[in-house]
């Protein structure tokens, strides 16, 4: 009762526009068609779409293939364009930590053919400084949502970042694996919760996979078992 009053008061809006909904936490039809999710066949290792049928067995992309991957699976909900662009950065930049609750639920489905029980779930980490600047690291919203929703233990602090990065955007590919080298180890007093456990590392964008092999490589050198990567967006070539 008191939720139907709530919503006569406020009444539900889309997450990317404002436009009344059905549901809360929600996109309209147009912000939908708008908003590029990953269906299909996709690269088993980064998520990537891919043409065809899917063959039964697992393909990778032509990045895959031609980069060494430090982790056996990846999955991404979205591509990093149109709506699903302006969300991750509203969500980055503009405190629009509600949208990790609606991105929980699209990495969940995302996640599903390479979930397994007793997965550790940790997001990539931000530097103190600037999660200091920014008060909250993105990724771990979008983390903890997809921990709580898959029913899988959470730690997130797992991974510091002990390098204060530059900003990847404008690097080439060999310039991002250059700017993530030695950036993230395992956190001191966490490290008994990697031994021979299965990681799922969450992000929210996947460009080059720099970072994301940066923190598989930590883990694994501190006793992971294996690792498998999660993001909500993938930056993918046109065409």
């Amino acid at each position: 009762m008191q939720g139907a009053l709530l919503h006569m008061i406020y009444p539900p809006q889309c997450v990317a526009c404002d436009a009344m909904v059905a549901s809360d936490f929600g996109l309209c039809g147009a912000c939908w068609r708008q908003t590029p999710f990953v269906t299909g066949l996709v690269c088993d290792l980064c998520g990537t779409p891919l043409p065809g049928q899917d063959p039964g067995h697992a393909v990778h992309c032509d990045d895959c293939l031609t980069i060494a991957r430090p982790w056996s699976r990846g999955r991404a909900a979205m591509l990093y364009r149109d709506k699903a662009r302006d969300m991750v950065l509203q969500l980055k930049h503009a405190d629009r930590q509600d949208l990790a609750r609606p991105a929980g639920a699209w990495l969940l489905r995302a996640a599903q053919p390479i979930l397994e029980p007793g997965m550790l779930v940790a997001p990539i980490p931000l530097h103190w400084l600037r999660l200091l600047r920014r008060r909250y690291n993105q990724s771990a919203l979008l983390s903890a949502q997809l921990a709580r929703l898959a029913g899988l233990d959470h730690s997130p602090d797992l991974l510091q970042r002990v390098r204060n990065t530059q900003s990847q955007e404008g690097r080439d590919r060999d310039g991002r694996f250059v700017n993530m080298a030695d950036s993230l180890r395992v956190h001191p007093r966490r490290r008994a919760l990697l031994d021979g456990r299965h990681i799922l590392l969450v992000d929210d964008v996947m460009t080059s996979g720099a970072t994301l092999a940066a923190a598989a490589e930590a883990c694994i050198a501190q006793g992971a078992r294996a690792i498998s990567t999660l993001v909500l967006c993938r930056v993918a070539k046109e065409g």
